[in-house]
């Protein structure tokens, strides 16, 4: 039967993988006169991102950084101990998720880099990560039917996520 093949050799979960809950909060937003991008921290309730990671991970986006434009949000995820991704996504083309990906690996990074990503199948966003990612879906279509005045763009940026992921 091919689902017991499947579920043996291509189930993409480990044996060992214990799945537990982690926590969705929110920061201030990265503003400029060229983008407006609302900032999450995903994190397991017990180890919030440090203030000196949410430091370094901010100053990614001083020049010669990440250079997106427009509206968007940030997730910044705490994975494990020390691993963080930098995940930045803008709306483009009107209905479209365009994103970028940076990350810092513990001590043996002092700043942020992009995250190389070989091959065509790449991993997008996690478990933990789609929740404001969906969260950010739903904000953006009741953007989308506004008539995208300020206004609009205040609210859409004043509505954020906190709560489990």
């Amino acid at each position: 039967m091919y689902l017991a093949d499947l579920v043996r050799d291509h189930l993409g979960v480990a044996s060992t993988y214990v799945h537990a809950p982690k926590h969705v909060t929110v920061g201030e937003p990265i503003v400029s006169d060229r983008r407006l991008l609302k900032w999450y921290a995903v994190h397991a309730p017990e180890r919030a991102i440090p203030d000196e990671i949410d430091r370094l991970a901010r100053r990614a986006f001083e020049p010669g950084g990440i250079d997106v434009t427009g509206l968007g949000f940030v997730v910044l995820h705490r994975c494990g101990s020390d691993f963080y991704f930098l995940l930045t996504a803008t709306w483009r083309n009107e209905n479209e998720l365009w994103e970028t990906v940076w990350f810092k690996d513990g001590e043996r990074m002092a700043a942020f880099a992009p995250f190389p990503r070989p091959g065509p199948h790449v991993p997008t966003f996690c478990v933990w990560e789609l929740v404001p990612v969906w969260h950010e879906q739903r904000a953006w279509l009741r953007f989308l039917v506004s008539k995208r005045e300020v206004r609009d763009v205040e609210q859409w940026h004043a509505d954020r996520y906190v709560g489990p992921a």
